[in-house]
C-alpha cells in the first residue's frame, strides 16, 4: 500500500531533492521509490513512467524559474528590466543547476502552459521596447539562447579563460539590450 500523502507532487518533490542533491541523471523510478519508502509500483497510481515524471519535473522547474523572472522584472521597464529578467535567469540556474538540467528543452505538447507562461514574461518585458507580434518573438528567442547558453556553458565549467564571468555576462546583457534599443520602433525614447 502507498504510503499516506504520496501524489504526483509528492512525487515531484521528491525527485527534485534527488536532482538538487545528485543530479537530473539520478532520477530513477527506484529512487523516488526508495526516498518515498515504498516499492516501485506504488508509484504507478501517481505517474506512468519516468517519462511521465521528467514532464512534470520540467514543468515545476518551469514555474518556478517563470516566478522568479516574474518577481526580478516586477515594476521595472526596459533596460532595468531586461536586466533583472537575464539576471534572475543566470541565477536560477546557478542556485539549482540540476534542476536547469532538469529542463526539457523540445516543445512537447504537455509543456505548453508552462512554456508559455515564460514566454509571456518576456514579452510583458519587451513591451516597452515597442516590439510587438514577430520581432519581439525572435527578440525573445535571441534573449533565451543568449541565457541559456552562457548558463549552460557556465555550468559546465565551459569558461576556462581567467577572465570574470560577471563581467562576460554584464557584457552579454548590454549587448542584448543594445539590440533591442536598435530594434525598437520607440528608439530614443
Amino acid at each position: 500500500m502507498a504510503r499516506a500523502g504520496l501524489s504526483a507532487d509528492a512525487i515531484v518533490d521528491l525527485a527534485l531533492q534527488i536532482i538538487d542533491e545528485e543530479g537530473p541523471d539520478a532520477v530513477k523510478l527506484s529512487a523516488v521509490a526508495g526516498r518515498a519508502g515504498v516499492a516501485t509500483p506504488s508509484l504507478y497510481k501517481h505517474v506512468r513512467n519516468i517519462a511521465e515524471l521528467n514532464t512534470l519535473v520540467a514543468i515545476r522547474v518551469m514555474n518556478e524559474l517563470a516566478d522568479q523572472l516574474r518577481e526580478a522584472a516586477l515594476g521595472r521597464s526596459r533596460d532595468e528590466a531586461v536586466r533583472a529578467f537575464m539576471n534572475a535567469w543566470r541565477g536560477y540556474a546557478q542556485e539549482r543547476p540540476g534542476r536547469y538540467a532538469a529542463l526539457i528543452q523540445t516543445p512537447r505538447p504537455e509543456l505548453a502552459e508552462a512554456g508559455e507562461r515564460l514566454v509571456d514574461l518576456a514579452l510583458a518585458v519587451l513591451r516597452a521596447y515597442g516590439l510587438e507580434g514577430q520581432d519581439a518573438l525572435h527578440a525573445t528567442r535571441c534573449i533565451r539562447a543568449a541565457v541559456h547558453g552562457f548558463a549552460v556553458l557556465e555550468s559546465a565549467g565551459a569558461f576556462g579563460l581567467p577572465l570574470d564571468l560577471d563581467d562576460s555576462y554584464e557584457l552579454l546583457t548590454q549587448m542584448i539590450i543594445t539590440m533591442l534599443c536598435h530594434s525598437s520602433p520607440q528608439q530614443g525614447r
